[in-house]
């Protein structure tokens, strides 16, 4: 079948209310060389997809209860959110209806009757862009990067395997969380403290090529991040304070005025802390700082 060309390793989850239209689709993708896995309703293919991991998931739009585009948007949100790229099939053709899918969390649309020749063909480029998407993840996690990715609406859109570990959307407050998250979008990341809630401690990193939002997870152990750093650091609680501001790109001048504190003051902290941290420089201070309050989980 060429360079896209599916295996007996990928899995195929095909949800489907019609069992003519479920047959010959599952016939089609075995005959490929697929393993198949077939559904009849939208949470018996949401349970299966929890418990199998498909490549790829191939979900009819119009099913009675809860339609595929409404499975399609549960399985893609939470912490246990699939990464198997979602194609829906259907005899709708409206745009508005294709447009439906892929806000949903689709990636492609194919209409009924399906041409089984461009079905596997458009599976198998998604399969690979799908393990070419994980493995980037996946990197992430080797290089101890816990992420987290949020739309604008602050709907959570994929993590790396640490972070979705870490992750439990039932202790966040989904208003507190969308708040920080705008604020995010509109400042500029040094102007952006890290929210604490409920033993997570979120941190933006800045967005992504397609504008998501993307936040370093570490677990908190209901420390500030001032207190956190004096207590590792053996600093004085001032000396804490001056060094979280440091980590945020401050000057010496925006410190004293956060503070309240003369320049000549904030230097001498600063010297403190430098001698404390083993370090000869503002910089070296900040990065090792930051490692402290950011490091991996």
């Amino acid at each position: 079948m060429g360079k896209h060309q599916v295996t007996e390793q990928n899995i195929a989850l095909v949800v489907d209310d019609d069992p003519n239209s479920l047959n010959m689709v599952s016939t089609a993708l075995e005959e490929n060389g697929m393993s198949v896995i077939v559904a009849r309703d939208g949470q018996t293919a949401i349970e299966l997809a929890g418990r199998i991991n498909p490549d790829v998931i191939l979900m009819d739009a119009i099913m009675p209860q809860m339609d595929g585009f409404e499975t399609c948007r549960r399985l893609k949100q939470g912490a246990q959110a699939t990464n198997a790229p979602i194609i829906f099939m259907t005899g709708l053709t409206d745009s508005n209806d294709v447009l439906r899918g892929l806000k949903a969390g689709g990636v492609d649309y194919i209409t009924k009757p399906v041409v089984v020749d461009e079905l596997v063909a458009r599976i198998g480029i998604h399969i690979v862009n799908s393990k070419l998407i994980q493995s980037a993840r996946d990197a992430h996690d080797m290089a101890g990067r816990s992420l987290l990715a949020f739309d604008a609406s602050g709907v959570l859109v994929w993590g790396s395997q640490m972070a979705m570990t870490a992750f439990d959307v039932s202790l966040v407050s989904a208003h507190t969380l969308q708040a920080w998250l705008t604020k995010c979008i509109q400042q500029p990341v040094s102007e952006i403290g890290s929210l604490v809630m409920n033993g997570h401690e979120f941190r933006y990193v800045g967005l992504s090529n397609s504008q998501e939002i993307l936040v370093k997870l570490t677990k908190s152990n209901g420390e500030s991040n001032e207190q956190r750093l004096a207590r590792l650091l053996s600093l004085t609680s001032r000396e804490a304070e001056v060094l979280y501001w440091l980590t945020l790109g401050k000057t010496n001048r925006d410190i004293s005025a956060i503070l309240g504190l003369s320049p000549r003051t904030v230097n001498k902290h600063l010297e403190q802390i430098f001698q404390k941290m083993g370090v000869d420089n503002r910089t070296s201070a900040a990065v090792a700082a930051d490692r402290i309050l950011h490091g991996q989980l």
